[in-house]
């Protein structure tokens, strides 16, 4: 799937790279950007031969968040128009979030509204000192509602507290301490190359097994140690044991070689 709003390229490796290709509004999104996202995750998320998911954008901007003629749109929309366009953006954060491939947001520049949300739904986020974010939905008089449960996973509820509030930015050193990115990088061309790095490292795993620990984070995170958990986490254990990629990893470990998905790889 490929079109000039959104670019969507794969390599002889499995990793394919989802481009935002807005860069004259700054990669802002509008009802036709976020169903185009929305279709390439959940395609590159079936697709067995893709291993690793890329976001990234072109221009000097990471997302705008909103695109200006789209809001304008919004305004006259009724009730139920309003909810059925939030529930697009919804399905996008999902898409994304729920993709059994993982997933790595590459920021540079802005990341405002919508846009910290796609760097939070992502499984990890590495951005250049110039990245800056900023949950400005408050100087409009809105929230930042469907995005919220990405966002605030990320940063936790007391820092989500101050910045939905505020609006104010935040730069690449307090998005790392907010974990919102997880490593930042002097300027595009270390994030290109701190990005294939990063490829390099998840193409050297399983791709059932990362699947599986998406999976087992979302099944285990905040909640309480119960025997419930603590049985589904055995159960889990024992399946990718079972597992014919399971216990391939294993061989090729006893074995002092690469296991199958590994051949090839560095």
């Amino acid at each position: 799937m490929s079109d000039d709003i959104l670019l969507v390229s794969r390599d002889a490796r499995g990793v394919a790279t989802v481009t935002m290709n807005r860069p004259e509004v700054h990669n802002a999104f509008d009802d036709v950007l976020i169903g185009r996202i929305t279709q390439a995750f959940r395609e590159l998320g079936a697709d067995d031969s893709v291993r690793v998911v890329v976001l990234a954008s072109k221009g000097p901007s990471f997302s705008a968040g909103a695109d200006l003629n789209w809001m304008k749109r919004m305004a006259g929309y009724t009730r139920d128009q309003n909810v059925e366009d939030a529930l697009g953006l919804a399905a996008m954060c999902q898409a994304i979030d729920t993709c059994p491939k993982p997933t790595l947001a590459l920021v540079q520049g802005a990341a405002f509204g919508g846009g910290v949300g796609l760097v939070a739904c992502c499984d990890i986020a590495i951005g250049t000192t110039h990245a800056k974010f900023m949950l400005s939905e408050v100087k409009l008089g809105l929230i930042p509602a469907v995005i919220s449960p990405y966002v605030i996973r990320a940063m936790g509820a007391r820092a989500a507290r101050r910045y939905f509030l505020t609006a104010e930015r935040i730069d690449a050193t307090e998005a790392q301490r907010l974990s919102l990115l997880h490593e930042v990088v002097e300027d595009e061309d270390d994030l290109a190359s701190t990005g294939e790095r990063m490829v390099a490292t998840l193409l050297a795993n399983g791709p059932a097994a990362m699947g599986a620990a998406k999976a087992l984070v979302d099944a285990v995170a905040d909640r309480p140690i119960t025997d419930a958990v603590i049985q589904d986490t055995a159960e889990r254990i024992a399946a990718t044991r079972a597992s014919a990629e399971g216990r391939e990893g294993v061989t090729a470990f006893l074995e002092k070689r690469k296991p199958a998905w590994g051949q090839g790889q560095g």
